[in-house]
């Protein structure tokens, strides 16, 4: 079953799309409402989509994902973000079933068994006369009746957003603008102007710099967050694991009695040669096949030195064929079972018998063998005795953890207690901050902790935190040492920080008025411009320049070339380009029609796009419960700096 799955990925990527579709579709959209419990996330019209459906939803999607990407970080199925992606391909469905109910749209009988039994995706679930594979829907836990009423609802739900996409259309004219805002190719002179060739120049007095300190719009960016010195006391493994030991005999006593895992598993290396047979074929040439293997056996018996010799010319195994035979080292289940058994029964130099599988026959010689030896005990004794000092640390870490979360708790006003009596030590930390963000801070990174440190009441009486688990078998218990407030500090204190700033914005207003009077003083006089030789630049190729450049280059009218401007290229400075003229157009009829086809697809994906939002509109879709926050799309936009 295993092996079935990994050769029909897509196969299973169909199923788990016609999981995914709400299960209302049994009952008709007008009794979505009958069953399920749980709060209400969405509303499409009268029908409530719930959040053990949502749940559903994000689980299917999850398996989705990773049946085509098996590699997927599993945070990424817990994100808010990809819980709205299942959210609006829940709202997508409920939307068009409605659209679908309404407007009495349903897939016949007779264009379901069509398409079923011509679509080449549906083939691994026919059977050999047409009938719907019931056994492998059940390995799925899909019957064959649900099986066929979601594909009807899938068709269905196609049918209505289908009558939109698959009529698109695009004229040849919009085509032909389209065709030129890919193809088009301009000629361009630009040069840059970077920030840090400026920098050098600047040097702010006392003065301008305690203005710009003091600029309203400059208070955020020299406040320092609020952050502690603290001291903290870990309880983990490791910390138990130096207060235990292990005697010699009893380190000795776990290597024999664990000998097993301490021995490199048994690698043979062999050579053979393969005379083909499918279990499958006729007697007679699986005969045939038997009688050649037994006549290149007696000719080895005779020469057993003509092995590789006799493997190029006669093995029909073209993997080995070409290497006199040779399989390279392989272990104890690389091979079908019946090589195996007597690859690992034979000694080195010996050549099996003729030996039948479901490939056919083969003649095997043993030519090498590695493994099967136990390591030394000297070689594992590290690895013993850690492994032992771990186990031991674990019994006592129960009895440790309770001692660690009484002393902390009646002890509140120093950890050093709690050292003392397990043997931990107090360790310091400077400039641990409330919210860390993306400083890694360690331990002291843990949310609950900090909750606990910089409560109000715990920080200003410097008190010890209660005992948090910070991981598997991990305990800590902090206390702040001196607190520092979110605050302004004095110009004084980051004066070096204060320069830094001012001359990076300074530096940035140099690129552009040093940009901006060039194009001024270059447009009255063009042939003083000093700009590189010109380049050809176009959307259908890449070239070196920034996006913005490019972007900038294509977006000047045609009409008023050649024509200048200074582009801002955000912290890599500005640009100055010149566009002297659009070359002539240079493509293929062929070309053009294939781009307008795609151009044709995007015109018709995004007219069904609209007709969705038209639909979603009209049925007075709402979301109650966001899976991604307004405030959180917000930062997001202001993090990419839209």
């Amino acid at each position: 079953m295993f092996d079935f799955v990994r050769k029909h990925n897509k196969l299973f990527q169909i199923i788990l799309v016609l999981l995914i579709l709400p299960s209302f579709i049994f009952l008709g959209v007008q009794s979505s409402d009958l069953g399920g419990g749980g709060d209400v996330v969405a509303k499409v019209g009268s029908q409530k989509i719930m959040q053990a459906e949502l749940d559903n939803a994000v689980r299917t999607m999850a398996e989705r994902v990773r049946s085509q990407q098996p590699d997927t970080d599993a945070a990424l199925f817990d994100t808010p973000e990809f819980k709205q992606r299942a959210l609006d391909a829940l709202i997508h469905d409920y939307t068009l079933n409605a659209a679908a109910y309404d407007q009495r749209v349903r897939a016949s009988d007779s264009r379901l068994q069509r398409i079923f039994a011509t679509s080449p995706d549906f083939a691994p679930f026919r059977n050999a006369d047409g009938t719907i594979n019931s056994q492998l829907l059940e390995a799925q836990g899909i019957s064959s009746a649900q099986f066929a009423e979601r594909l009807r609802q899938q068709i269905t739900v196609s049918q209505v957003i289908g009558g939109v996409e698959n009529t698109g259309t695009v004229s040849k004219v919009a085509n032909r603008l389209a065709v030129e805002a890919l193809f088009q190719v301009r000629e361009v002179q630009w040069r840059k102007f970077e920030p840090k060739a400026y920098a050098a120049q600047l040097n702010p007095t006392p003065e301008q710099l305690r203005k710009f300190f003091d600029e309203p719009a400059m208070s955020a960016a020299f406040r320092e967050p609020e952050h502690a010195d603290v001291q903290y006391v870990v309880l983990d493994l490791d910390s138990l694991k130096s207060r235990v030991s292990v005697s010699e005999d009893d380190l000795r006593k776990s290597y024999e009695q664990n000998i097993k895992n301490y021995t490199q598993p048994e690698e043979r290396r062999a050579s053979h040669i393969l005379v083909k047979a499918e279990k499958s074929a006729p007697a007679a040439d699986r005969q045939a096949a038997k009688a050649k293997a037994e006549k290149l056996l007696a000719e080895l018996r005779k020469n057993p030195a003509q092995f590789a010799e006799l493997a190029r010319k006669n093995s029909e195994d073209p993997g080995s064929a070409a290497n006199g035979g040779d399989l390279e080292f392989f272990g104890r289940g690389n091979m079908t079972k019946p090589f195996e058994d007597a690859v690992f029964s034979l000694k080195k130099g010996q050549i099996s018998d003729v030996v039948e599988s479901d490939f056919g026959y083969h003649i095997i010689e043993l030519t090498d063998l590695r493994g099967g030896q136990a390591q030394p005990f000297e070689a594992v004794r590290a690895q013993i005795e850690d492994d032992a000092r771990k186990q031991l640390a674990q019994r006592l870490y129960a009895d440790a953890a309770d001692k660690f979360t009484n002393i902390v708790y009646e002890q509140s006003d120093s950890l050093k207690p709690v050292a003392d009596e397990l043997k931990l030590t107090v360790q310091t930390a400077s400039n641990v901050l409330r919210n860390p963000g993306a400083k890694d801070q360690g331990v002291l990174g843990n949310t609950r902790l900090l909750q606990a440190l910089f409560d109000p009441a715990n920080r200003s009486k410097a008190r010890n935190t209660e005992a948090i688990e910070a991981g598997p078998s991990k305990l800590v218990s902090a206390r702040i040492v001196k607190y520092y407030p979110d605050a302004k500090p004095p110009f004084e204190q980051v004066e070096a920080k204060v320069r830094e700033r001012w001359i990076t914005r300074e530096s940035v207003r140099a690129a552009r008025l040093d940009a901006e009077q060039k194009l001024a003083a270059w447009k009255q006089a063009p042939d003083k411009a000093d700009l590189p030789a010109a380049v050809q630049m176009s959307r259908r190729l890449v070239f070196s320049q920034p996006p913005a450049v490019l972007d900038a280059a294509l977006r000047l009218p045609e009409k008023q070339l050649p024509a200048w401007q200074v582009v801002d290229l955000g912290d890599e400075g500005f640009a100055l380009i010149k566009v002297n003229k659009v070359l002539p157009l240079q493509i293929v009829p062929e070309e053009e029609k294939a781009t307008q086809t795609q151009f044709t697809n995007y015109w018709a994906k995004a007219e069904a796009e609209a007709y969705l939002k038209a639909l979603q509109r009209e049925y007075k879709t709402k979301v109650l419960k966001p899976q991604v926050t307004d405030a959180a799309k917000a930062g997001d936009k202001s993090a990419s700096g839209g």
